[in-house]
């Protein structure tokens, strides 16, 4: 894996570039992020495992939020560079609103005409390095941006919920920003793509999880950030993960 800072222009909106390369058959288990990303297949095959519909990733794909994991088998001899856009920064290249790709994996031929992608695809293949074929994704989406003006207000809560570590009241939160908790809402899961209380709960467990090696004791965390019991927590901690508790970081 390696992984590519993006150009000044594209800094607002994309955390990163990441090139993903495979010799043998990879499966890896993705957690649900809070990033929105698109993946583009360099070589070889991508797949996720155990959905029976669409489950072949077409060359150039988009993915939204998820509540739960997936598995996603990389073929042998495969290669494919992922764009994680920051929190609200997909909304900058992509006209609609971004919680309609919640839980979905659509191809770019929605929002780009079929030429434009030819050309992005033939330039991929003419280019030569690794380095190079970034290079040519980051000026494709330097020449899409939208608008240049981010969502301060959502940058700021998502701040703040990121600062909680997902423990924290989103109705205080809307309060604390001067705006109406349905406003907030909407204008939320419009450049982010999930409700600001599902994007917290993502945050939760990504939290728990981070930090369950500097403690003895992973469930005394979890009350402690807002889960009821024992049962609720492993119920949504295997939602999350596919595992339980236990058997996650055995395997981690």
């Amino acid at each position: 894996m390696q992984i590519f800072e993006p150009v000044s222009c594209l800094a607002p909106f994309v955390k990163s570039f990441v090139v993903v390369e495979s010799s043998d058959t990879l499966v890896s288990r993705l957690l649900p992020d809070t990033s929105v990303v698109v993946a583009i297949r360099l070589k070889g095959a991508v797949q996720f495992e155990g959905i029976a519909e669409n489950s072949v990733l077409p060359l150039f794909s988009l993915s939204g939020l998820r509540k739960s994991f997936r598995l996603v088998e990389y073929g042998k001899n495969s290669a494919n560079i992922l764009v994680q856009f920051k929190e609200g920064g997909a909304a900058a290249f992509f006209s609609l609103p971004i919680h309609e790709l919640f839980e979905t994996n659509v191809g770019l031929d929605e929002f780009f005409r079929p030429s434009e992608l030819m050309m992005l695809e033939e330039q991929l293949w003419t280019a030569g390095s690794i380095e190079k074929k970034v290079s040519i994704v980051q000026q494709f989406f330097v020449e899409r941006i939208r608008y240049q003006k981010a969502d301060l207000l959502i940058i700021n809560s998502v701040e703040k919920i990121k600062a909680a570590s997902g423990v924290l009241d989103v109705k205080e939160l809307s309060e604390s920003m001067h705006i109406s908790l349905d406003a907030f809402e909407k204008r939320f899961r419009k450049s982010v793509g999930t409700a600001p209380k599902q994007f917290a709960d993502i945050v939760r467990m990504k939290a728990l999880i981070g930090r369950a090696h500097l403690t003895d004791s992973l469930l005394d965390s979890a009350l402690r950030a807002g889960f009821f019991d024992q049962s609720h927590f492993i119920r949504n901690f295997k939602k999350f993960t596919g595992l339980t508790p236990k058997d996650f970081f055995r395997h981690s």
